[in-house]
Order: structure tokens, then sequence, then C-alpha cells
């Protein structure tokens, strides 16, 4: 009884406040005289007003009943009518960094502006909702979008509920919450459709989060607006580093002063004839803003841009952050220029520069730079293999891929090709497009289509060894569903490479994906129960089990295998169990369980020797991101590698990202030092190479040698220097989007991470010493910006937030065979290196004045060797004895 009596109550106080109204209501022959104030404001996330950049606008607003429906009270036609504008900051500021000190209106705005401004328009409300905004065609569009953003605060429901509306930000779901004589009305932004649409980086973890709120507070007076007070707030920040972070703010204060003797109502049937009669070159234009064309003054060419550039991407500052921010510069001026424009700079470009040039264009995504790519490069020319892969790399770790880019590289792929380098690579990325096409709900696109089975039939028809692996790294970078049954089939192939391609592609995979089956086919390899595998192959086929929600009798089964394998594929699996329980991974829960088993966990299984190892720790751990690292070594018995796998990890916000895999692998070696090979790896040809995967996309495997011959020469000619696996710029974020404020005002946020990378491996062998040796290099420079800046033609107003950071990461693995146990000594350092962090506000006006404010920090992160396990520790001092 008590709630019923609060609801009636409620239904009153409301009901009180609108008398019957579903709108506000003006009254016939009456001028309503307002002061309106709207401003802008842009800083770092956490800035306060008084350092903000930014400006508001002040004027007088007269506001007039033109027409009513004689049998419709809230059905009403209202002129506005804008006087007196003010244009100053939006914090006191001295008058040096004033840039409107000494201006008035119409110095800034322009005369022609100015008038466009003050002059008369209308606005039809029917029930409190805007059904038409009649302005002038030829007004420019900034001024037409800064009247909708005042007419939009005339737009008002008295009763609570949601409802659909449109208004200056579009089309967007509004919720009324109205209490006797207020109503605040809170706008769901992201709900919200316009004209204007961006593009942001698929990956969750390299991506910008964004948060925003829409707030109108109205008071009402006599069934009509006393004051209405609104406020907008947009922060956008870099989920990898939260501080680089930028917001714009924008409110809105519309106050009735007065009221007077106004204007009798226009006689007329309906609303077009009344508009007709007042001025006839007055029009619907639409309440939802326009889009702005901005034009950039005294602006240097993309040639011109280009030659200021060109030396700082030369491949001797790649390790440098000039190198990454200078790509993110070009990258700005490629997209907003020509086809004819961009094959200039491509021409132009030195021949080391050269392969920068074509990241930032293949980078920039636009059509005009996908065409001159097309143009400049010769698919058909072996020798172009450089350049044509540089472009291939950056299509496939493109921010935002669209149809055409995946039409390009299929037409490429069904054309003639001089290397077979390159037409391998062409497939492969080919998945990597399909799978971020998919992830944008586009895998039913024709092209997506056609690709899909492409590489699908293309896995099952192949003869060639070197196409069947072609197809299926593809299929590993599509992370197709319907690619399982057939990584399924080869994960039991008698082929090696082909079993260990399937098998690290499950793994991918997200775990409900992982059915009976697979997890049957898979068990099968590891227990070897159909045919002998290589320790490889198994091992891969224990890292799916272990990764795939196992089962108790699966991790059981796992663990009665320990003891009964080759003994280094037994120190292997010992630790991977080990540094699984010790790192708390999803399957510790029930390997403990397991364990608890005195048959499957004892002194004799856990006591095996060896010098494999799987290991993982943190490198980073911050409130923004986690990073961490993982090592899985494992030997041949006689002491020779025989497969290194490094990942590095991202996690963010419950997202994951696989940043980096470098795994090499080596097989048929024990001749060079007459030791006898291990179970089922007796007829293995001798081989070495490194294969890559780079945020989230595997790259064309690299070989170090392959057969006998090959390996004798390379034996005699190696000169200890690494070979290259990938070398570049990168686009890693890349989030556009343009900001649509209900004052009218547009603010513009771009926020762009670029990545110089060299990363490098290279194995040497020593006969004499009896010692063997492996490496992978990482070098890098990361720049991320973040500009967010409120550009009216007349004035502008804009904040940059960035970092960078320039850094190494080098993994050593050093063996000597001379005795067994053999000594392994395992190498991961990080050198020390510098991050800076940087600030700067400026503000501008259409004269030419400018105000710039810039504050930066630096800092160095101490280097440091990664911590391995202390068995590691203990090898480490026998190997570099005389060093300790």
């Amino acid at each position: 009884m008590l709630t019923l009596v609060l609801l009636l109550c409620a239904a009153c106080s409301v009901s009180a406040s609108v008398k019957g109204a579903a709108g506000p209501r003006l009254n016939n022959n009456q001028l309503y005289k307002f002061s309106y104030t709207t401003e802008v404001l842009v800083d770092r996330t956490r800035g306060s007003k008084e350092g903000s950049a930014g400006y508001k606008i002040s004027s007088d607003v007269d506001v007039n009943l033109v027409w009513r429906d004689p049998s419709s009270k809230d059905d009403q036609l209202i002129q506005l009518a804008i006087s007196n504008v003010r244009i100053g900051p939006a914090s006191q500021r001295s008058e040096k960094k004033n840039v409107l000190h000494g201006s008035t209106a119409e110095s800034v705005l322009g005369k022609t502006k100015l008038a466009a401004l003050m002059k008369p328009f209308l606005l039809h409300l029917k029930n409190g909702k805007a059904k038409a905004f009649y302005s002038y065609r030829a007004e420019p569009a900034t001024i037409k979008n800064l009247k909708r953003g005042l007419a939009s605060l005339l737009q008002v429901q008295l009763n609570t509920g949601k409802v659909v509306e449109n208004d200056v930000s579009g089309r967007c779901t509004i919720e009324y919450r109205a209490v006797k004589g207020q109503v605040t009305r809170t706008k769901n932004l992201e709900t919200c459709k316009t004209v204007e649409t961006g593009f942001t980086t698929h990956s969750q973890v390299l991506g910008v989060s964004r948060k925003s709120s829409s707030v109108t507070t109205f008071t009402l007076e006599d069934g009509f607006i006393r004051s209405a007070v609104a406020e907008e707030t947009h922060s956008l920040a870099v989920n990898t580093r939260r501080s680089a972070g930028a917001k714009v703010l924008s409110r809105q204060m519309f106050t009735l002063v007065g009221t007077e003797a106004g204007p009798l109502e226009a006689a007329g049937k309906d609303v077009a004839g009344v508009v007709k009669s007042i001025d006839a070159k007055l029009a619907a234009v639409g309440i939802i803003a326009e889009k702005v064309k901005s034009k950039c003054k005294g602006c240097p060419s993309l040639f011109e841009h280009w030659q200021t550039q060109q030396k700082l991407l030369e491949p001797a500052s790649l390790s440098k952050a000039t190198a990454p921010r200078s790509f993110l510069a070009l990258i700005q001026s490629i997209r907003k220029a020509s086809k004819d424009e961009i094959l200039k700079v491509l021409k132009s470009a030195s021949k080391t520069s050269l392969p920068q040039a074509v990241d930032a264009v293949t980078s920039s995504q636009t059509v005009a730079s996908l065409d001159a790519m097309l143009e400049f490069l010769n698919f058909t020319d072996a020798k172009g293999l450089v350049l044509q892969e540089r472009f291939l790399y950056a299509c496939g770790f493109a921010s935002h891929p669209n149809e055409r880019m995946l039409q390009v590289l299929l037409d490429i792929s069904k054309g003639k090709i001089g290397s077979s380098a390159i037409k391998e690579s062409v497939v492969i990325i080919m998945g990597a497009l399909v799978h971020r096409l998919c992830q944008k709900g586009g895998c039913h696109l024709p092209t997506v289509v056609q690709v899909k089975k492409l590489i699908l039939d293309g896995a099952g028809s192949a003869q060639v060894e070197s196409e069947v692996q072609m197809y299926l790294l593809a299929l590993k970078n599509s992370l197709l569903p319907e690619a399982i049954p057939i990584f399924t089939k080869y994960a039991e192939s008698e082929v090696g490479a082909y079993s260990t391609i399937a098998l690290t592609s499950l793994q991918r995979y997200d775990v409900h994906l992982m059915t009976d089956e697979v997890k049957r086919t898979v068990g099968r390899v590891y227990h070897q129960n159909r045919r002998i595998y290589e320790k490889s192959v198994r091992a891969a086929a224990a890292d799916v089990i272990l990764s795939s929600n196992p089962s108790y009798m699966e991790v059981k089964n796992l663990l009665l295998s320990v003891g009964n394998l080759p003994h280094e594929m037994n120190k292997y699996m010992l630790s991977k169990i080990q540094d699984i329980i010790r790192f708390q991974m999803p399957a510790s829960k029930i390997l403990q369980q397991a364990m608890k088993d005195m048959v499957s966990h004892n002194y004799d299984r856990f006591a095996k020797v060896g010098s494999s190892s799987a290991f993982s720790g943190f490198m980073a751990r911050s409130a923004d991101v986690t990073s961490t690292y993982s090592l899985d070594i494992l030997y041949s018995g006689s002491g020779i590698l025989r497969r290194s796998n490094m990942n590095m990890y991202g996690a963010s916000k419950g997202a994951m990202l696989h940043g980096l895999q470098v795994a090499i692998e080596a097989q048929g070696l024990e001749s060079l030092i007459a030791a006898t090979p291990d179970e089922g790896e007796k007829d293995l040809e001798s081989f070495a190479g490194m294969s890559a995967l780079l945020f989230d996309v595997q790259l064309r495997p690299v070989t170090f040698f392959k057969g006998y011959s090959d390996l004798m020469s390379k034996m005699f000619s190696m000169s200890g220097e690494p070979m290259n696996v990938v070398k570049g710029l990168i686009l890693l974020t890349d989030h556009s989007e343009v900001i649509q404020l209900q004052s009218g005002l547009k603010a513009s946020a771009e926020f762009q991470g670029g990545l110089a990378i060299d990363i490098s491996g290279g194995m040497e062998i020593s006969l004499w010493y009896r010692e063997s040796k492996t490496s992978v290099n990482n070098r890098g420079a990361l720049v991320v910006t973040g500009n967010v800046t409120v550009d009216m033609d007349f004035m502008r107003a804009g904040v940059e937030v960035s970092f960078e950071a320039e850094a190494s990461l080098d993994f050593i693995s050093t063996v000597q065979f001379s005795e067994y146990p053999f000594l392994v000594c395992m190498q991961m350092d990080k050198s020390t290196f510098p991050v800076s962090e940087y600030l700067t506000k400026y503000e501008s006006v259409s004269s030419g004045k400018s105000v710039m404010s810039h504050k930066g920090k630096k800092q160095l992160v101490p280097g440091s060797e990664f911590p391995l396990h202390q068995e590691n520790s203990n090898m480490c001092k026998k190997v570099f004895d005389s060093s300790w």
C-alpha cells in the first residue's frame, strides 16, 4: 500500500510540473531573452580547467513563437536569433598566453561568418521533439552546426522515460528523469548514429578506450525553460599506458534573463507555408550536424614533408624513437595525398629509405596509397623481394583492412610472381586479413568467401611440401573454425613440419572449439598410439593438451608418460609441468589434483636429469598492462638444440595479445658429432630455421640451411652474424574518430602508435670446441601519440600526449656438448632504456596567431637479465667459469 501511495505522489509531482504538456510551450506575443555560453576545453585526462586549452563563445539569444498549430498547443514553430557575440579563452590566462587577446568576434570569425551566425533561424518543435531545423543552405557548415547546438537545447521531454531522438549529436537514445520543476536528460553517446564514422585498431590490448557522458539539466518555470545546463565529457586513453590520455569537455549554459513583448504569431495552415512566408531562402537542413571539411593553411605538401623526414627513416636510425615518430607523421600526410603525390615520393626515395617509405604508404590504408603501391611494385620481378615483402607484411599488420586490400592480394596470388618466397607470403598474409575482416563481421564478404575457399581447399589438395606448409600457415593466421578438422588431420601427418604447424595452430583457438575428437587426436600424437613421432611434434602436442582445459585422465596420462620418454623429453615435460604449477596457469589446479596420486607423482619420475627446460615469467606489471614471457628449450639426446620457443604476451582489461613468438628449430645434426639420433629421428634431413609470429600474425619462416651439403657450406662460411627475420615499421595503434559535441562543435581524435622493429636470429656450431650457440636479437623503438583537436576554421585548440621508448632484448643459448650431461646456459637480457612522456597544448586563430605550451619528462628503465630456473643459473656458472 505504501508503494502505491509513493507511486501516486511521484506521478502527481510529474504531472504538476508539466501541466499536461509534452514539451516546453512558448506564449504568444512574447519575446524570451536568454544569455548563452558554450565552451570547450581539451587537456590530458587528469588536467584541470585552469591549464586546459580551449575557448568559449558567449552571446544573447532572442526566442519567440512564430506559429502554433491551432489543434495542438505542443506543435510550435520557434524563431531563435543570436546577437552580441563574444569569443574569449575558456579560462583565465596571462596576456602572453592568450591567443585571443585584443580580438573581437568579427576579427576571429570574419565579417561574413559573424553575419551568418546572427541570422535568425527556425525550429519546428512538436511534443518537445525537434521535427525540423530551418536555416540557410549557403551558410558555412560550422555556423549551421553552432545553431543546431543551440536549437537542441530546446528539445526536452517533460516526463520520465527513454526515447530515441535526433539532435545535433545524431540519432541517440535519451533517458529523461523528471521531478518537480526540473528535468535531467542523459544521452547514451554510445548509441548515437552520425554521418561521420572513424576506425580503430582491432586489438583491444593495442587499442584506445573511450569514456563519454552527456547530461543536460533543465529548470522549468510556467511551462517553459528557465535554464539549461549541459555538460559533455569524452576521455580517451591508450590501453597499454593510460597516462597517455586526453579529454575534451564541452559545456552549454542557456539562461533566461527576462521577457518582453514580442511579435505576433504568424498566420498559416502549416509549418512549410509559414516558413516560406517568412523567408523563401530558409530550408529544412536537418538537426543532425553535417560534415565540416578542415583546410590546412600553410601545410607542406607530401613531397616537402618527405624531404624533411627521409633522413630519419634511414636504416641506421630505425633503433631510435625518431624513426617511428617520423613514420606516424608521414602516415598522416599520406592519408591526405593523391596517388600521384604518393608515387612521386616512392620514386624519389633513396634505395635505403625506400623500404620504410613502403611501410608508411601501405600502412596509410587509403584508396590512393593502395593504388600507388600496386603501380609502383612489380611482383613479376624477383629482385624486388624486399619491397614486396615489406608491402605484404604491412598489409598483414593493417589496423583496419577492407575487402579491397584482400582482393588486391588475391589478384596478385593469381598472377605471375617472380619469387616463390613472395608467393608464400601473399597466401600467408591473406589468411591474416581474413581473420581481421571476420573479426569485424565481414566473413560473408564475397572476397573473404573466395579466399577462405582457396586456403581451405589448398591445404587439402596441395602435393608439394612448401605449398602444403604455405596453406597451413595461412589457415593458422585465419583462425577459421572450419580449419580445425584440417589441422586435426595434419596433426597425425608423417611429415614433422606439417604436424608442428597443425598442433601450434590448434593451440591458438579458443578452448571451447577443442572438441573431444580433436583432443583424442592430439593425445594419440603425444602417446604415439599409431606411429612414432619426432620429439618436437610430441612436445607441441603436450602444449595443446595442457592449454585446452585438460581432464583429470588426460593430465594423469601425461604424468604417467614421464620416465618412458627420451631423456631430454622427460626433462622437458617435467619442467613444463612445474612451470604451469609455479606460474599458476589454467591447468595448474588439475595438475596438482592428479599429482596427489603417488603412482603418477613420485621421485622416480620427477628426478629425471637433462638440460631441456620450460620457464615463464613477468616482464612488466602495471595497472594498465601485464607483460609475460615464456622460454621453452628442447634438446636432442646428443646435446644439439632441437627446438627453442620464445613467447611474449601482453594482457590488458581481460584481452590477450600474442606480441611475439620466435621459434628456432634444428634437426638431423647428430652426424656432425657422430651421435646417435633419438627415437623417430634417424632419417631426418639436416635442417635449421626460424619462424616468427608478430602481433598475432604468423610470418613466412626463414631457413638457415637445408640438407647436408647446404649445412656444410654454411658451416664453413658462418660469419656469426644473425639472419634478419623481420625489419621495418609497424603501425600498432590506429584510432581515428570525429566526436560531435552537443554544442555543435566537433573534436577530432587521432591516436597512433608506431614501432620500428628489427628481429634477427642465428645459429653457430663449433665442432672444434664442441659448442653450439643460438641467438635471437630484438631491437625496437616505440612511439605512441594522441591528438585531440577542436577545429572550427576560425579557431583551433588541441592537446597532444605522447610517449616513446627504445629497447633491446637478446636471448642467447650456449651449449657445450663435449660431455654428458652437456652444459646449457640460457641468457635473456634487457638493456637499460629510456621512456619519455610529452604533453603539448596549442591554440591558434585564423589570422595565424598561436600559443603553444610543451612539457616532458624522461626516466631510465634499468636493464636486467630475466630470471630463469635455478638449474640454468648453476649451468651458466659452469659454462662461464672463467668469468666468475
